[in-house]
Order: structure tokens, then C-alpha cells, then sequence
């Protein structure tokens, strides 16, 4: 293929590391477990024990995963289409870019009291929605950037580069923004910056707003420097002719083994892993009860390790291929899946702790750090496998087929911790149906092949 220029390859780069404060300090680390503690609070005011409402908490958190995940699933492949159809990727980026951009603002109204509690958990979620909605688009052009030995390379490095940013934006909003409960920042000098006030927990809330502008800004060099290719398209774009196209590929897919098995495969351990990234910050919250500074702590070592252990997985991806990457990042998420469900405060795997012990702290540090490095490798190594299982004329369609497959079945994590939650009265033991999960998607990798299939399906 072509040289790409290096402008380009960093525009796209561009993407996570805008996008990545979201996650890290949206979904994970600030935002959630400050939405966790003030539901948690809202529900003991309205009325139940202190159990109860932290279960309704994570319920009511999950729940919002759910719909929004299923909504992406449905609406991933259609989009994606249509958007090799038209050979317009670019436009639809910017719709989603703003509309995320004004959903992320918004969650600023979410008050100590819990006003605007589920106006701000919608709002939060159609965020989510236009993040992954742009996502999909994004990786779609990955297949442009290099040969399929050079894209696992650029794919780690991109999400490598987008967990440094979501280091770089966490440190910010902890040393300038996030109050502890004696009102001042980490920085135990300092009041939140802007004469944000503590008493409202205005600097935590900042985060909403801090994320918007972020993203503004760091999508500039994408939209400069990255560009549709003008000889793509070209074809009817209306809708009979896009789910035409669609249902064919859909049934060229059931043809496939590899591409079958991986889509299946990586629907389960991807669901899995989300559900870990979405309720890692509410477990600490409501598990260990650490405050939302200990959370954004945990936040940056979980950041760092998955920006150096992505950068080393892009490696290992180009020289061993993406398969062995997945399959050791896997199996390292189910051994601290394991270990969330046998901790508390009280004890850890059957051990009594003694009252005040430091144990749970540490151990769920060296967790955060397995799952910010495993998970991005998962990340930066899925998208690469589903390279080499993509058509080069239909790259959008394929990747609105990876979205489908990691959020068609969105619901299961976030129900079956919902329903293990309610059944079990545990947010520990809610943890049990990721395991199965992850499980489940190492056994459908047994069928998917090293180097995939694009290359087949090209010469048929």
C-alpha cells in the first residue's frame, strides 16, 4: 500500500487521546464513583438501609450501561455502511464529536444532594453513545495506516498514547480540581482552582466540563490532518440499497469460522472487561469506601500501567501476532476478577484482615494496575485481529460489526451483576458473571485463526 505520512497516523492518534479522559475519568475514576456515593446517599435519605441503596447505586449505574450499550450494538453496523457506501467517515465523526461534546458538559448539574440525579446518568450515557459511535469510525481507518503487520504496532501506540492522556488529564483534575473532605485538592494547600466551591463539590463536578474541553482541543490535529480518501464511496446510499449490502455481509459472516468465532469470542471477554472498567470506581467506592481522591489515585496508576503495557503489547503484537496478546491479557483480568470478589475490608480469600488493615488498599492498587495494563492491551490487540479479518472495501461495516458484537450483548455484564447484586446483596459476589464471561470468550478464540481471514475473503 501507499506511504501514509506521519501527520496523518498522529491526527488519528489524535482521537484517543482525546477521548480517553472520558473513560478514565468519567466512566471509571472521578464521575462514577462520585454518581456511586451520591445515589448511594439519595437512596439511604429516601428511605433504605445503607446496603440497599448502595446495591440500587450500582444497579441503577448498570442499568444505564445497558441501554446505551445496546444501542450502539444496533445501530454500529447500519452506520457503518452507510458509511462505506457514501465513503464519508469524517462527517459523521464531527456530528458525534458534538454532540459528545455537550453531553459530557452537562455533568457539572449533578449536585451533593442528588438533584438532577437521572437527568445527568441519561445525559451521561448519551455521551457514552457518541464516544463509541465516533469510535467505531475511528477504527475504521486504522486498516489505511499501514500493512496488516504494521497496524497492531500503530493500534498499541494509539491506545498507548491515549492512556498517557488520560494520565496527564487525571493528574490535572486531582491536583487542581477534585476537593478532599477537608475541602482542599491532593495538593492539601490548595482550594480547587477557578474559586470552585468544595461545600457543593464543585471541583469534582468540573470534571464534566474539563472533559468537554479536552476533547475540543485535542481534536484539532484529527480534523487537520486526517482526511477521507476521495476515490472511496461512490455507491447508493439509500436505505434499502445500505441494509442490502448489510444483510449480505452478515450472512458471509455465519461463512466465515475465524471471523465467526472471533466476533463471538470478543463479544463476551470485551463485555466483561467493560463492565470491569464501568465498575472498578464504584466497587472502591462502595466496597472499600475510599473518597473519590484515593479513586482518582488508584485512577493514575491503572492509567500508567496501561500506557506502557499497551505501548509493549503493540510489540508483541507485531512480532507474535494479536491472538497470544488477547489470550495472556485475558487470563491476567479473570485472576483479578477473582480477587475482587474474595476481598473486603473484613478479609481477603478467607483470611480475616484485622480491623484498619492497609491489605485491601495495596492489593486493589496491584489490581488496578492488571486491569489498566491488561485492559489495554485487549483494546489495542482486538482491533488489531479484527484488521486482519476486514474486507478493504468495507472497513466502517466491519468495525460497526465489532461494535455490534461488543455491544450486542452489553446487557449481560451490567444485568448479571445486577442480578448477582440483588440476589447475593453483595457488590463483591455481583463480580461472579465476569469470570464466566471472560470464560466464555477464551474458548471462541480457539477457532479464530492467527491471521485471520481478510486476505481469503479479498480473493474470493
Amino acid at each position: 500500500m501507499a506511504a501514509v505520512s506521519k501527520r496523518r497516523i498522529w491526527g488519528w492518534m489524535a482521537f484517543d487521546w482525546a477521548s480517553q479522559p472520558f473513560y478514565t475519568l468519567g466512566l471509571t475514576f472521578i464521575f462514577g464513583p462520585y454518581f456511586a456515593a451520591v445515589a448511594a446517599e439519595y437512596f439511604l435519605n429516601s428511605g433504605m438501609d445503607s446496603g440497599a441503596a448502595k446495591a440500587q447505586a450500582q444497579a441503577m449505574w448498570s442499568g444505564g450501561q445497558t441501554v446505551s450499550g445496546l444501542f450502539i450494538a444496533f445501530t454500529a453496523p447500519f452506520l457503518g455502511a452507510f458509511a462505506d457506501n457514501s465513503g464519508r467517515k469524517i462527517p459523521w465523526i464531527a456530528f458525534f464529536s458534538v454532540v459528545f461534546v455537550l453531553a459530557a458538559s452537562s455533568l457539572w448539574m449533578l449536585q451533593p444532594d442528588g438533584t438532577n440525579l437521572f437527568l445527568v446518568l441519561v445525559l451521561f450515557y448519551v455521551g457514552f453513545v457518541a464516544s463509541e459511535s465516533a469510535l467505531n469510525f475511528i477504527n475504521a481507518i486504522l486498516p489505511s495506516l499501514g500493512t496488516k503487520d504494521e497496524v497492531g504496532r500503530i493500534s498499541g501506540s494509539g491506545a498507548a498514547f491515549g492512556y498517557w492522556g488520560g494520565v496527564v488529564s487525571l493528574a490535572i483534575m486531582l491536583l487542581l480540581f477534585v476537593e478532599q473532605d477537608n475541602g482542599r485538592t491532593i495538593f492539601v494547600e490548595l482550594e480547587p482552582a477557578f474559586g470552585l466551591n468544595p461545600d457543593e463539590k464543585e471541583g469534582t463536578r468540573f470534571v464534566g466540563p474539563f472533559i468537554a474541553a479536552w476533547f475540543a482541543l485535542f481534536m484539532v490535529p484529527f480534523f487537520l490532518w486526517v482526511r477521507d480518501d476521495p476515490n472511496a464511496g461512490g455507491k447508493r446510499t439509500d436505505i434499502k440499497a445500505v441494509a442490502g449490502d448489510l444483510w449480505g455481509t452478515l450472512k458471509s459472516v455465519a461463512q466465515r469460522k475465524s471471523l465467526l468465532n472471533f466476533l463471538l469470542g470478543s463479544m463476551f471477554y470485551r463485555d466483561a472487561l467493560n463492565a470491569l472498567y464501568a465498575f472498578g470506581g464504584v466497587y472502591a467506592a462502595l466496597v472499600l469506601d475510599w473518597s473519590v481522591t484515593q479513586i482518582g489515585v488508584f485512577g493514575v496508576v491503572a492509567a500508567i500501567a496501561a500506557a506502557v503495557t499497551t505501548w509493549i503489547a503493540g510489540l508483541a503484537d507485531k512480532r507474535f501476532g494479536p491472538k497470544p496478546v488477547i489470550r495472556v491479557a485475558v487470563w491476567c483480568l479473570i485472576l483479578v476478577s477473582v480477587t475482587i470478589i474474595f476481598m473486603s475490608r473484613e478479609q481477603l480469600f478467607w483470611v480475616a484482615l484485622p480491623i484498619g488493615s492497609s491489605v485491601p488498599d495495596t492489593v486493589f492498587y496491584v489490581c488496578g494496575a492488571v486491569i489498566g495494563g491488561a485492559g489495554g492491551a485487549v483494546y489495542s490487540a482486538s482491533r488489531s485481529m479484527m484488521v486482519r479479518h476486514t474486507h478493504p472495501d468495507r472497513p466502517a461495516e466491519a468495525f460497526g460489526l465489532f461494535a455490534l458484537s461488543g455491544k450486542a450483548t452489553a446487557f449481560l455484564a451490567p444485568a448479571g451483576i445486577t442480578l448477582f447484586t440483588w440476589l447475593t446483596g453483595s457488590p463483591q459476589l455481583g463480580f461472579l458473571p465476569v469470570i464466566f464471561l471472560f470464560l466464555l470468550g477464551l474458548v471462541l478464540l480457539w477457532w479464530v485463526k492467527p491471521q485471520g481471514d481478510a486476505d481469503e475473503w479479498a480473493v474470493s
